[in-house]
């Protein structure tokens, strides 16, 4: 079974300053390629497990996240990266699916379909949801940006952005960056 990383979308490949609703609104980090062209060269499975509730809240639509999603994968393949599945959640963020983060869904469904090790894993994200997801489905967990959580959330790493996670997970897996 493979180890595989999950990515957060919204703060740790794209910058969320606004709500990205639609492809115009899509402004990838400088850095997200090189990463995740990093991950794909130490052979993790990559992954986006994302909470897109502004489909259900009816701000987006389903084509219009795809929409976003096609252009978020032309920009990492023409840096020489690219995404082996994106899982969302298009729930309302009180509707209790299943799959929302904090809950591990997306991580387990994405992990039983490509065959993951979850223990393997990480989990690479901005918020507590992403955290608290990536620990519920066994996974390492590593925390990007400025956000500050408790104790009981501590994340395996806290890294000022994803180029520096990649770094810190090669490095914990015994594997060094190809910078």
């Amino acid at each position: 079974m493979r180890a595989a990383v999950f990515l957060d979308r919204d703060g740790v490949i794209n910058d969320h300053r606004h709500f990205v609703n639609g492809p115009d609104d899509l402004y990838l980090f400088p850095y997200s390629g090189k990463a995740i062209a990093e991950l794909n060269r130490s052979a993790f499975f990559v992954g986006v497990v994302t909470n897109q509730g502004g489909i259900g809240l009816g701000y987006s639509t389903e084509e219009a996240l795809h929409e976003v999603h096609n252009k978020m994968q032309d920009i990492l393949v023409a840096d020489g990266a690219h995404l082996d599945a994106i899982h969302y959640c298009p729930h309302a963020p009180k509707a209790g699916c299943t799959c929302r983060k904090p809950k591990p869904g997306m991580i387990l469904e994405m992990a039983s379909q490509y065959h993951l090790d979850l223990e393997r894993s990480y989990m690479v994200g901005d918020r507590d949801v992403d955290i608290l997801a990536g620990k519920r489905a066994g996974c390492k967990t590593v925390l990007v940006g400025e956000a500050e959580l408790p104790d009981s959330l501590r994340p395996d790493a806290h890294c000022s952005d994803l180029l520096s996670a990649v770094e810190w997970i090669l490095q914990d897996t015994g594997q060094n960056p190809q910078s």
